[in-house]
């Protein structure tokens, strides 16, 4: 595949910019995924029922960003098999929090972080038949997992955004106050504006400062309490399996379903990334290698209270923009990620930040979330057959997620499952779209 627009000067992935260059652009590598990649460990932090700003959230909010880092390194530097050694930023993936929230809040971070090391293993040996498994989810599959993942996670944006998430804090006399609401709107508008009328570094990192804006409107409205900030320390060391190792099946599979549709997401962020910077279809050992890195980093993080990773689409999207193809670049935003990680003061001030600021952040990465499983399905032709696969898969997936008494007798495994949103779309649509005969 050719491409006029390519730079040939760029398009080689061991080429290093001049050291200047290469630093602003790997800084904008990291500011474009910042927010995305910090905002699951919140989440499931606050379903796991940690306190909002304690140290034991500080502590997820740092392994999200060192093994982002760390995920990054495996994919761009690589050793072995393991890497595509492309430009690839990893970050913690928005696709498990539905099923890590809620098995979070329902069996604890124990057996939440357990399936996240060993989904990351079974994610890792997907990496030597990936090539092979790709067509049980083509985009008729895929965009709905997708979609489903987002239309799950939207309803928590706006109880953030609101001002609250547990039951006891729906119920306070300030959840959807004005005062929340006006700073979470802020946060959307100065997104949008930054998003739309901004351009380059301003552009790609528009999420991160509607964020800020928010939090300095939160601050000004005495909602910000920096107590921790003070309290936290300046480095702080790794803590392997901190809340220990517990097992449970039906945990285990729901993750290990969403790792297989985070492989396949790895897989096309690959192949865009070497089609946008060098015109280029993605080899089969950059496909394994960028998959095997995927599933690595993702056990690793666990063992450590990491969340799982996955490629992050918005930074192939700078690859296209920037038309600079060098892994080296995104090397050094892989560095800034795991020295943030290392410096507790930097989580703590992420954990300080009022509800209704993530939730303002939330809505449009969520709404995002489920616009992405709508282009993905825009590929497909809305015949009958495939309309059925949708009506029935959402149904299904995000019915029994909504009413989760209807399934209260299912043994605690097929319960875990049932109830995920994302497993049941994920096997009613591979089932349907494989008994069901094309139409013309």
């Amino acid at each position: 595949m050719s491409n006029s627009n390519i730079n040939s000067q760029y398009a080689d992935p061991n080429m290093t910019p001049p050291l200047g260059e290469a630093s602003a652009l790997g800084l904008q590598h990291v500011l474009a995924m910042f927010a995305s990649n910090v905002t699951p460990s919140v989440i499931v932090a606050g379903a796991a029922g940690l306190a909002f700003g304690g140290a034991e959230q500080i502590y997820l909010i740092q392994m999200a960003m060192l093994f982002a880092g760390i995920a990054t390194l495996f994919q761009t530097v690589g050793f072995g098999p393991v890497g595509a050694k492309l430009p690839i930023m990893q970050g913690t993936s928005f696709a498990f929090v539905g099923v890590l929230a809620g098995i979070a809040a329902t069996q604890g971070l124990s057996v939440a972080l357990t399936s996240c090391i060993i989904g990351g293993i079974i994610h890792f040996l997907l990496g030597a038949v990936i090539k092979d498994i790709r067509w049980l989810f083509p985009p008729l599959v895929t965009g709905l997992v997708i979609l489903a993942i987002g239309l799950y996670l939207i309803p928590v944006a706006i109880k953030y955004a609101a001002g609250g998430a547990a039951k006891f804090q729906m119920e306070a006399e300030s959840f959807g106050s004005l005062m929340h609401w006006s700073v979470a709107g802020a946060v959307v508008i100065v997104a949008l504006i930054c998003k739309f009328f901004g351009k380059g570094l301003i552009s790609n990192a528009a999420i991160l400062i509607g964020i800020i804006a928010g939090y300095i409107l939160a601050f000004a409205q005495g909602m910000v309490n920096f107590a921790p900030v003070a309290k936290a320390s300046w480095f702080s060391g790794l803590t392997p399996l901190p809340y220990g190792f517990e097992f449970s099946l039906g945990a285990v599979i729901a993750v290990t379903l969403v790792c297989i549709v985070s492989a396949i997401e790895t897989v096309g962020d690959t192949s865009a990334t070497t089609k946008a910077g060098a015109g280029r279809e993605a080899t089969d050992e950059e496909i394994s290698g960028a998959t095997y890195a995927d599933g690595l980093g993702s056990a690793v993080a666990g063992v450590f209270g990491g969340l799982p990773n996955t490629s992050f689409s918005q930074n192939v999207g700078i690859v296209g923009m920037t038309g600079v193809m060098s892994r080296h670049v995104v090397t050094i935003g892989a560095i800034v990620l795991v020295v943030c990680g290392l410096i507790p003061k930097i989580g703590a001030i992420i954990a300080s930040m009022p509800l209704p600021v993530l939730g303002g952040g939330v809505i449009v990465m969520f709404g995002m979330v489920a616009a992405a499983g709508l282009n993905v399905l825009s590929e497909v032709k809305l015949n009958r057959r495939n309309m059925v696969i949708i009506a029935v898969s959402l149904a299904v997936g995000l019915g029994l997620n909504l009413v989760p008494s209807a399934v209260q007798y299912l043994p605690g495994v097929v319960k875990v499952l049932a109830t995920s949103a994302v497993a049941p779309t994920a096997i009613v649509a591979v089932i349907l779209n494989l008994v069901l005969p094309e139409e013309d």
